[in-house]
């Protein structure tokens, strides 16, 4: 075997070590998993850590697995056929709700929108499958951030935060602030934050071992998708997206 197959055999072995068990470990604690020295252990972290395969917690200095993998997982999941496990529960929420109902998953800095249901309602947002949108000032992006360890969205804030009008959130501490709110409710929500007049809500839904790894969202004309109407929207649109992650659960159960 050369040593270039080697190495990546050693730094799939370190992958596999991240479980739903020990979703959090140290280097000395991979290194007895995998029988193999700490420095050898420190470098194929340090790669994989600048690959975002990994990110260490700087405060305790233990390893998890990093966004990357959240990325990929994406791709998979729409060989998987995301789009048509979400599908009926997309279509009734459009149908209780009587607005546009999206399912989107995180792109880099953007999320993408992975299937769109358009309400009947003659005033609606414009949106369309495949369209891309930045992550920060969309509930879509922000129910996912939410759950995505700092140093990952502050990397993907450092290429900048637009103010699209003049509700946006623009500096990090706010948009923090933001997401450890909606961290605690449980989805998220933004008003006119990308174009003005329309407002959205959103929930993240969670891989099987809790990474978020898509949202979904309800977007409309502010007038109509009101603070108030958000906020009693929310339990239904969580309780959409846990009955999708288990039918992504039990795809991936089912291999």
């Amino acid at each position: 075997m050369s040593e270039s197959i080697r190495a990546v055999e050693r730094a799939l072995d370190v992958l596999l070590c991240f479980t739903s068990q020990t979703p959090e470990l140290t280097m000395s604690q991979i290194s007895e998993m995998v029988g193999i020295n700490k420095s050898t252990v420190h470098r194929l972290l340090a790669t994989l850590e600048s690959k975002r395969f990994v990110e260490r917690e700087p405060t305790s200095g233990v390893y998890r697995l990093g966004i990357r993998l959240v990325q990929m997982a994406f791709f998979t999941l729409e060989r998987n056929d995301l789009r048509r496990m979400a599908a009926p529960y997309l279509h009734d929420l459009c149908d209780r709700y009587q607005e546009n109902v999206n399912l989107s998953v995180l792109d880099d800095v953007d999320v993408i929108y992975v299937d769109v249901v358009e309400s009947k309602q003659r005033v609606k947002l414009a949106a369309s499958t495949g369209e891309r949108l930045p992550a920060y000032c969309t509930a879509s992006g922000k129910a996912i951030l939410a759950f995505v360890p700092e140093q990952d969205v502050r990397r993907l804030l450092d290429h900048g935060m637009h103010g699209y009008t003049r509700h946006t959130i623009t500096s990090q501490s706010a948009l923090f602030k933001n997401l450890l709110e909606t961290k605690e409710r449980g989805f998220a929500i933004s008003e006119q934050e990308f174009e003005e007049g329309i407002n959205a809500i959103a929930a993240p839904i969670f891989s099987s071992t809790l990474e978020p790894i898509a949202s979904i969202s309800i977007a409309g004309p502010a007038y109509r998708l009101t603070r108030d109407r958000m906020d009693r929207i929310g339990s239904d649109l969580m309780a959409a997206a846990k009955k999708i992650a288990r039918e992504v659960g039990l795809a991936e159960s089912l291999g």
